[in-house]
């Protein structure tokens, strides 16, 4: 095993902050909590934890430390610039759309992106056309985008001015993103590429290739999804001359806070030092890791574990490519619900999965999960099958796109009445519904309620999973209007 150092380097941001610290400055400045420790206990790292001071560089105008750790990102992940995000993802989402896309434009969007995608359609009043992924028959899950997809809705929408594509999804499908970005190139169309859990792409050949090497212009990626840093530490990479520098670094000044956490940047730089220092040893033993896992849940065979143990690629024809990382346990097909599988994982085995759903759950794994981790999770999944039982046939799912009749902004401003969900066929959606996490929408405002949506509803409430909406928990009632 590699033994992990994340501050080896003297001039990291963490080493500067501590040696700071040390000196006994008087804090006569932001932060309130002025680093006493004293009064505050050891628990949190208020010593470490600084506003824009002297010395210690501007998030928006890096010239010194911070700018030294870009250009780690920069030539880790193979991109003209890096901006250090502290706003998550969702920030470098929302700030890159408006650095693509005028107000009032058009984009072409998948419709399993996440919802800072929709919001930033909204806030700029933005036409959006969708591309549906194709659903897995096996699983339920969300294929691939595929190449023809996107060149079909280039040439059905030629004033298009940005594609945005989420590879990998939350569930760890990839899409071709090197055929996308040459079909909306071919028509000076900007990509941009919502790589959120895609962070560690690249490092190792057992993983596929990061989007920065892939021709798209612009990659945002959340470091604290998949390796070690802290919540809200995120990345976004500029390729290429369709996206200017200037204008993208502008929007983030608007969507990121002017008054970033220090203790964030700190977790950036090291998590970079990390990789730059100890990736290749770190891969090969993740990769060793789940080969291990595989090994051992080769006989599982009533619950499904999708491209690990028995199955494989081939058995998903809409998969371009998949993250081994990524660790999907589907029950279709089965008595067991998602929801039920995570709550005996937790009870039962004092295993915490990332997310449920109605039929599958998730676990996301890491550079940072022991040998020991995998071992109990192939475990838990050996014990929970012999459990299980199936049940036929498994039902077969199609996805559908709503009929979209205005833009999410003007749907917003219209005034709308609460309207209960058996007698909302066919009107107007003045709200968003989705399932969070991942927080991808089952209906977007301006779009029609139709029976499918409805029954989608229905499905996700009877497995006690919690929908939300744009005014709160939704539960027998929906914003809408008449048509």
């Amino acid at each position: 095993m590699v033994s992990i150092n994340c501050t080896d380097d003297n001039n990291s941001i963490y080493k500067l902050i501590s040696r700071y610290s040390a000196t006994n400055t008087c804090p006569m400045h932001m932060p309130g909590h002025k680093r006493n420790n004293r009064l505050l206990s050891d628990d949190l790292p208020y010593n470490i934890d600084i506003s824009e001071i002297s010395g210690f560089d501007d998030l928006h105008d890096p010239q010194g430390i911070i700018k030294q750790t870009s250009e780690i990102a920069n030539t880790l992940y193979g991109s003209n610039k890096t901006f250090l995000l502290v706003n998550g993802s969702s920030c470098g989402i929302l700030a890159g759309i408006r650095a693509a896309v005028k107000r009032g434009g058009k984009i072409i969007m998948d419709r399993n992106c996440h919802r800072s995608v929709y919001h930033a359609a909204e806030l700029n009043g933005l036409q959006t056309v969708y591309l549906l992924p194709e659903t897995d028959q096996q699983t339920g899950i969300s294929g691939s985008i595929s190449p023809l997809q996107v060149e079909q809705e280039l040439a059905n929408n030629p004033d298009a001015k940005l594609i945005v594509i989420t590879s990998p999804t939350y569930e760890g499908v990839i899409s071709d993103i090197s055929k996308i970005t040459a079909a909306a190139h071919q028509r000076d169309v900007t990509v941009l590429i919502d790589a959120a859990h895609g962070a560690h792409l690249g490092f190792s050949d057992y993983f596929p290739v990061n989007a920065n090497n892939s021709g798209a212009d612009l990659v945002v990626q959340s470091l604290h999804k998949t390796l070690p840093a802290l919540t809200q530490c995120a990345l976004a990479h500029i390729n290429g001359s369709l996206i200017d520098p200037n204008k993208m670094a502008k929007e983030l000044a608007i969507f990121e806070t002017s008054s970033p956490s220090y203790v964030l940047l700190a977790s950036i730089d090291s998590c970079l030092r990390l990789l730059k220092n100890n990736k290749d040893g770190l891969f090969k033993d993740i990769k060793n890791n789940i080969g291990c896992f595989d090994n051992a849940i080769k006989e599982v065979e009533n619950i499904h574990i999708v491209c690990h143990g028995s199955d494989h690629l081939y058995n998903h024809p809409h998969f371009f490519g998949y993250d081994p990382g990524k660790i999907v346990i589907s029950t279709r097909g089965t008595n067991l619900t998602g929801i039920k599988l995570a709550q005996i994982m937790r009870g039962q085995y004092k295993i915490e999965l990332e997310m449920a759903a109605a039929d599958y759950a998730i676990a996301i794994t890491s550079i940072c999960d022991s040998k020991e981790n995998f071992e109990r999770l192939a475990d838990a999944l050996n014990r929970i099958d012999q459990t299980v039982i199936p049940k036929y046939p498994i039902p077969n799912y199609k996805n559908t796109l709503p009929r979209q009749v205005m833009s999410i902004s003007d749907a917003l401003e219209l005034n709308s009445i609460a309207v209960p969900l058996t007698d909302a066929i066919g009107m107007v959606a003045l709200e968003y519904v989705w399932a969070y996490p991942p927080g991808i929408p089952l209906i977007v405002p301006g779009e029609i309620i139709d029976e499918n949506i409805i029954e989608q509803i229905n499905i996700f409430v009877s497995t006690g999973i919690m929908l939300k909406s744009t005014d709160g928990e939704i539960s027998r009632q929906i914003a809408a209007i008449s048509v």
